[in-house]
């Protein structure tokens, strides 16, 4: 297998001022050697990974759609898909984008900071980088799903075939350990923009919910949306956590943190939400599920369960996921979480058995709850 040899920049770096040496990427198997990019300081300015190797020459050798393994060494060992744009992976998707004409490949996390992930803190000293094939055309399908499948609609005229529950994203969680009536989650029940907001907070109203874990407005946000005041949400106990999406930063994990003890600190039911109910509510949700004792297929199929409810509109009506589709939302989640603890130093095997439970209770610790929190916490939730 050949492995190429690159520079590795942050992702602010003025490209003309860093051309490639010809003879330098013409030796063959010579590896991938990188620098990151700093400020006079030293100090790194970006995070996004430049990979300094032309992107005609490397798809000479790999294709779009393909899976990689990238070894950055001293670092890590990722697997990641070959792709054009980060916005062709899911959110906290690693990929290496190859852009025709470019005089580099990207590293990136689509919604996260690579360097920041990787630890990576030295500006200065050379990285070796080797890629090497996984799976050709593994990501196909992948990059079929994420272009041409996700398209929603705020009609609920578009969804013939779905509940009222389903169309607001609106459900209990129901998974191994959890209680009744416990935790729920859902689209946003006062942002307007969805078409979804009204059957929402009814739906709320309707199954008594206490408290809501709001993860994506502040509380000046949340009281500017138009009728709020009328809402049953406004006469409940909510906190506001505006937090990003981008579940590896800091912001999110703090968010995280704030969120779980405002629960302790109020009654169920609970109702966990963000703006689609999808990308920081789904994390948020498998987080607790795994912490009661879900298994890995409970967790995947609620997960997938939200992209059921929204996409494959086609000519304002939609058209049923297939099996495939659902299961690579299935393996999102999966992935998330394991990236997200692998981060943090928490290493959770590939297979039937894994424990998710303890794996995520040591997540928890990363995020400074103490035992006692997480104690308190799954009680609240039995």
């Amino acid at each position: 297998m050949r492995h190429f040899t690159a520079i590795v920049f942050c992702a602010l770096f003025l490209i003309a001022c860093c051309e490639p040496n010809p003879a330098f990427f013409a030796e063959e198997n010579s590896g991938l050697h990188t620098t990151i990019l700093s400020d006079s300081t030293g100090r790194i300015i970006s995070t996004d990974l430049y990979l300094d190797y032309p992107a005609d020459s490397f798809l000479t050798e790999f294709e779009i759609g393909d899976i990689v393994t990238v070894a950055i060494i001293g670092y890590d060992t990722l697997e990641m898909p070959v792709v054009e744009s980060t916005n062709d992976v899911p959110i906290a998707g690693f990929s290496l984008s190859a852009v025709s004409g470019s005089q580099y490949l990207v590293l990136a996390i689509h919604y996260g900071e690579p360097a920041d992930v990787l630890k990576i803190t030295d500006a200065k000293t050379p990285i070796e980088v080797i890629v090497t094939l996984k799976d050709k055309g593994g990501y196909l399908f992948g990059l079929d799903i994420m272009r041409h499948a996700q398209y929603m609609s705020a009609y609920v005229e578009s969804y013939p075939d779905l509940s009222i529950e389903e169309f607001a994203n609106f459900r209990e969680v129901r998974t191994t350990g959890m209680g009744t009536n416990k935790l729920y989650r859902s689209s946003s029940p006062i942002n307007l923009s969805l078409g979804r907001y009204l059957y929402v907070d009814s739906l709320a109203k309707e199954a008594g919910i206490a408290t809501f874990i709001n993860l994506t407005d502040t509380e000046n946000g949340a009281k500017s949306y138009k009728g709020f005041e009328s809402t049953y949400y406004s006469t409940q106990d909510a906190v506001f956590l505006s937090m990003p999406v981008r579940f590896f930063s800091t912001p999110f994990k703090e968010g995280l943190a704030t969120g779980f003890r405002y629960m302790i600190e109020h009654e169920a039911p609970y109702l966990v939400h963000c703006t689609y109910g999808m990308d920081r509510t789904g994390f948020t949700i498998a987080v607790l599920e795994a912490l009661m004792g879900a298994t890995a297929e409970e967790i995947q199929a609620d997960y997938a369960k939200t992209f059921t409810n929204y996409f494959s509109v086609f000519d304002s009506k939609q058209v049923a996921l297939n099996e495939d589709q659902v299961n690579f939302f299935k393996d999102v989640v999966l992935r998330n979480l394991r990236a997200v603890y692998h981060a943090e130093g928490i290493d959770v095997p590939d297979t039937g058995n894994a424990d998710w439970a303890f794996a995520t209770e040591k997540y928890l610790q990363r995020l400074g709850m103490t035992a006692e929190e997480i104690s308190a916490l799954k009680e609240k939730l039995k």
